[in-house]
């Protein structure tokens, strides 16, 4: 396996995105995402944005009951050749953020292709060797993916798609949820859980004793992680390991 790619949280002053945002108002706005795709308020910001296609914000800066607008749900760097954009503006994409990239793509988001390019292009490659029954191949348009994706990202009713697996055949950087406390996320990490939060990784957990848990990582990511792709994990979890580095 790669040795992993750490993603630090950038000095809150910095701006974002692929059309990147310059700092909000004061006020806390609902633009925060967490590995079970939910959409909350909180300060901090994370080392990715992103969005869902579209605007799903009002004048007011709140979100309408819709949480995305298209099928390209994307993950952006912060920074992006000196673009600047005040986020949540009227008519304009709603800005999410994701404390890093194994959090993005547990929600069901991938590299966009303006200002990952590199990062889009081993995702791709490594989804489809990781996904050969789709039957789809790098000639094929990533809408096509997106298609797949958004299957596994959310039901019927709009809620979270998650799937049962054993712990030991997933790859590092998948995210699972625990039946005995459903609503919290975890890091699968060498072989040891480390919870999440927005704030960063917390201790590690042993690994349980069950046959199976709930994946929130959607199973086509998953097998692109298997495949080869590395996410880039929040630089939290270098403190929580021995010799302080992911690699």
């Amino acid at each position: 396996m790669k040795p992993a790619r750490s993603s630090s949280a950038p000095d809150p002053s910095l701006t974002a995105a692929c059309l990147p945002a310059q700092r909000e108002s004061r006020m806390t706005l609902q633009n925060r995402v967490d590995p079970f795709g939910s959409i909350v308020a909180t300060p901090e910001r994370g080392t990715l944005m992103g969005n869902r296609g579209g605007c799903f914000h009002d004048v007011h800066q709140e979100l309408t009951r819709s949480r995305w607008k298209g099928r390209g749900w994307i993950a952006c760097v912060l920074e992006f050749r000196g673009r600047r954009r005040a986020v949540m503006q009227p008519n304009r994409y709603t800005e999410l953020f994701f404390l890093d990239e194994a959090t993005a793509l547990a929600a069901g988001h991938r590299p966009c292709a303006q200002c990952r390019w590199a990062d889009f292009s081993r995702f791709k490659a490594a989804w489809l060797a990781g996904n050969p029954g789709y039957g789809l191949t790098s000639h094929d348009s990533i809408d096509e993916i997106d298609i797949h994706l958004h299957r596994e990202r959310v039901d019927r009713r709009r809620r979270k798609v998650s799937f049962r697996a054993t712990i030991d055949g997933l790859p590092e950087g998948s995210m699972i949820a625990l039946d005995g406390s459903p609503g919290t996320a975890y890091l699968v990490w060498r072989g040891s859980l480390f919870r999440w939060s927005f704030e960063g990784y917390d201790r590690s957990a042993r690994v349980p004793n069950v046959s199976e848990v709930a994946v929130l990582t959607p199973r086509s990511i998953v097998a692109a992680i298997g495949a080869g792709y590395t996410p880039a994990i929040h630089a939290s979890l270098a403190a929580r390991l021995p010799g302080g580095v992911l690699a």
